[in-house]
């Protein structure tokens, strides 16, 4: 594709309808019919390992969930002989999978591109500190346009730093359970959770209640994502696999984490 200073037209197939002298830049026809500013262009916005996190975390969570709910409440198949064993040492690889990936998409908060970084998800101007407001306007339908943003709206970010801060809930909460079986070395690690959250009963409550927290956010945040890639077409959930958004040159210009300088990752 094209850069986005300088879009070009292949003149041996198409010329370039002049636009009149006084139009602005958004009025250049390419091709006889599609506006300049209107013109699609991919943009290389989730990088290999944000897509592997995210994909790594969501099947954990799966996992965690259906053996974490066996182990609380054992359904279906009796617990007696090595099937409660057997749940355990899922539910155990699971966490320390899902650990894993936690660990590395904090370190890629530092370490990724502009859609990545920490700057993506704490607000660093005031634009961006009002921008969650805006969009949660637009989602009421009480306004008619939402923010120009090409990786995570503020919305979309500030939901994430809370669902991080349950996942760290969590990742305690589950660590301090195996330690109350004497298990080395969380139980030593963890022993002090209990004393904090209200005992033994305390920890696994809370642990019960932000799975299902964790849970509904997942079903929001399908839902979500369903929705803004429906209103502004640029391929919001195939880019979870792909990597690539398509955005208009115009919406490049306007975003909030765009501008000239990221013709860097448009073809």
């Amino acid at each position: 594709m094209d850069a986005i200073t300088e879009p070009r037209t292949d003149h041996a197939t198409a010329e370039v309808a002049p636009a009149p002298p006084s139009a602005p830049e958004t009025s250049l026809v390419i091709d006889g019919f599609v506006p300049a500013a209107s013109q699609r262009v991919r943009i290389y916005v989730w990088q290999v390992p944000v897509r592997v996190t995210h994909w790594v975390i969501f099947a954990t969570v799966i996992v965690l969930t259906v053996t974490g709910g066996y182990i609380a409440d054992p359904f279906l198949i009796p617990p007696g002989g090595s099937v409660m064993m057997n749940v355990r040492f899922i539910h155990m690889i699971a966490a320390f999978v899902f650990l894993g990936a936690g660990l590395f998409r904090t370190y890629w908060l530092f370490a990724g591109n502009r859609f990545a970084r920490w700057t993506a998800f704490f607000p660093t101007n005031r634009t961006q500190a009002g921008e969650a407001g805006r969009q949660f306007g637009w989602y009421l339908f009480l306004r008619k346009d939402a923010p120009r943003i090409l990786g995570h709206n503020q919305l979309a970010a500030g939901s994430y730093l809370v669902v991080f801060f349950l996942f760290l809930i969590q990742t305690i909460t589950g660590f301090a359970l195996v330690g109350m079986h004497g298990i080395q070395p969380w139980a030593t690690l963890f022993g002090w959770v209990p004393d904090v959250l209200f005992g033994v009963q305390g920890v696994r409550l809370i642990h019960h209640l932000v799975m299902w927290v964790v849970l509904g956010f997942m079903i929001h945040h399908v839902y979500s994502g369903t929705l803004v890639d429906h209103w502004e077409r640029n391929g919001l959930m195939s880019s979870m696999f792909t990597g690539y958004k398509f955005a208009t040159r115009q919406e490049v210009i306007e975003a909030r984490d765009g501008g000239m300088d990221v013709e860097e990752v448009i073809e």
